[in-house]
């Protein structure tokens, strides 16, 4: 049993340290990526399945493998909601967010339902019995639920640079913006961890009419105060 704790173990923190990286952004999960990966994930455990079915996959071994699966998820969105903490951390105070219900409470009620089932998960609170599926399974739920806390729909425009989604964006790699209709902004940015063709990147936001003024102060004084930072990065010696 503690031969089985300790690798649990390792398995989460190897999994946190790779979600904590950039090696995977919300923004490559394009239509053909995510139908590959629900495509492979059915056929291993359709096999799997088969193979539990013809007793070459025992219930002694399923589950570990099944405690090993929920313990990797789990660390991987530990370190994912790591990674998007650090990066508000040092993206400075919130200069313009556009808020709303949906914005701002609905994504929060939907991670405090996913954390609460998963301490329910866990059987600790109830009369059911406490086994290593229910404990990792619940465990999976609650780290889903705390990286949906810190992940925001919106952009964040901050002081030092822009969040968007799970991705940083320093003001000095903003590289331009403009107004594709009244209430819709392009931004046009440098990316790092791209391909060399995949560098200069944009997204668009919507924004209120009302409130299109107070973002263009910000725009236009961020563009001018981190100009010569922003040469660097387009021009390096």
């Amino acid at each position: 049993m503690w031969i089985l704790t300790i690798f649990l173990f390792f398995v989460f923190l190897l999994a946190a340290f790779s979600g904590n990286q950039m090696w995977f952004t919300l923004d490559r999960l394009t239509r053909d990526n995510v139908l590959n990966g629900v495509l492979i994930t059915l056929a291993l455990f359709t096999l799997l399945m088969i193979a539990f079915v013809f007793g070459f996959f025992p219930q002694s071994v399923a589950a570990p493998f099944m405690m090993a699966l929920y313990s990797a998820i789990a660390g991987f969105f530990t370190g994912y909601a790591a990674r998007l903490f650090k990066h508000r951390s040092k993206s400075g105070d919130i200069l313009y967010q556009h808020r709303s219900f949906w914005v701002d409470h609905a994504p929060n009620f939907l991670a405090i339902i996913l954390i609460v089932y998963g301490l329910y998960r866990t059987s600790i609170l109830t009369d059911l019995p406490v086994t290593g599926i229910r404990i990792t399974s619940g465990i999976s739920l609650i780290c889903f639920g705390l990286f949906s806390w810190t992940l925001k729909v919106v952009p964040e425009f901050r002081s030092k640079g822009i969040m968007l989604l799970d991705r940083y964006i320093h003001w000095k790699e903003v590289i331009a913006w403009s107004w594709q209709s009244e209430s819709v902004v392009v931004i046009d940015y440098f990316a790092k961890h791209q391909k060399e063709g995949e560098r200069i990147k944009q997204f668009a936001t919507s924004i209120p009419e009302e409130e299109r003024k107070q973002l263009e102060v910000i725009l236009k004084s961020k563009m001018e105060e981190f100009d010569e930072e922003r040469r660097k990065v387009l021009f390096p010696e």
